[in-house]
């Protein structure tokens, strides 16, 4: 089976739950920027874990299906259409040989996952089918989809056992929000920070501005006083530099002090800009469904509470297995 693009909407990338093992040789682990609504889309539609599918920020695409499908559509809220008609969202649903996939207007969050029983079959590389548009490999040619493009679909598990009318409950579908709260653990060079620094960074609602993609998300609203210093051998001169360390996925950088970056899955591994928080794996999905214009505040956490968050999102997702199974 294929599909064919007919538009590739925005950003449009083939993605999986990511290569992790890596990122100590700078290639950082893609995959999917909200990993709950991927792997509810795989499991709508009888796929294992880590089939591939398609990821779109803030349009969808057209599609043309060459043969029968079983097809689900999680993440954002935005309209689903086959040849025009309204279809569902977190459910499956069946389409024929000819039939048309589009999308309307970006309602609710950012981005939509588009999963295909059997799984998009592009190349693995390094152990995914992730695409990594920067370093240009994995997923379909390591680019972003255009029109013209056809992808094959595989013969997984999903040709086996995908059936339409699965439907995730209410109650396990995520909702974004344009009014946002994340959980953070401080650190590793918050104490660059002065006092007042810190109150700016965690009393401020930052707003999140256009620029916002997989590398990063960046926020405006504030800004941010740092500790004088005598700069250090093998630092920039910003008052935010350090010398180079490795960055955690969900790190919180504020170049200049001004506006905070929230690194996510496909930003670099290291550089020169001191890491004042990181934002819990927890909440990472709902920046990735974080809209331009999204409202935000930091919330600092322990180690305990972000262990036991970790704990409640893992409690989630067996309770969607069990609800899909």
């Amino acid at each position: 089976m294929a599909i064919e693009i007919l538009n590739p909407g925005l950003a449009s990338s083939i993605q999986d739950r990511g290569r992790p093992g890596y990122y100590e040789v700078g290639i950082p682990p893609s995959g999917a920027v909200d990993l709950y609504s991927a792997l509810a889309a795989n499991l709508l539609v009888g796929n294992d874990d880590g089939a591939a599918l398609i990821e779109a920020a803030y349009m969808g695409p057209e599609l043309r299906f060459t043969t029968p499908a079983v097809v689900a559509v999680t993440g954002a809220r935005m309209p689903v259409k086959v040849n025009g008609r309204s279809a569902p969202q977190w459910e499956s649903f069946e389409v024929a040989a000819g039939d048309t996939l589009s999308f309307g207007f970006l309602e609710h969050g950012a981005r939509i996952y588009i999963a295909v029983s059997g799984g998009i079959d592009v190349p693995l590389v390094l152990g995914s089918r992730s695409t990594y548009a920067l370093g240009a490999f994995g997923g379909f040619g390591g680019r972003t989809l255009k029109a013209g493009d056809v992808l094959a679909t595989g013969t997984g598990t999903g040709t086996r056992s995908g059936r339409p009318g699965r439907a995730v409950p209410e109650k396990l579908r995520p909702e974004p929000s344009r009014e946002l709260e994340l959980r953070v653990m401080l650190g590793l060079y918050d104490y660059r920070l002065t006092p007042a620094g810190l109150t700016a960074l965690l009393d401020t609602t930052w707003t999140l501005t256009p620029v916002a993609d997989r590398v990063g998300f960046r926020y405006s609203g504030g800004t941010l006083e740092w500790k004088e210093r005598v700069q250090p051998f093998g630092a920039g001169s910003d008052p935010s530099n350090i010398v180079d360390a490795g960055y955690p996925l969900g790190s919180i950088q504020v170049p200049g002090g001004v506006e905070p970056i929230i690194l996510h899955r496909d930003a670099v591994s290291g550089g020169g800009y001191a890491m004042v928080a990181t934002v819990i794996s927890a909440d990472l999905d709902a920046v990735g469904q974080s809209a331009p214009g999204t409202r935000t505040r930091f919330r600092p956490v322990s180690m305990e509470q972000a262990l036991q968050a970790r704990a409640a999102a893992a409690a989630r997702v067996r309770r969607l297995r069990t609800a899909l199974s």
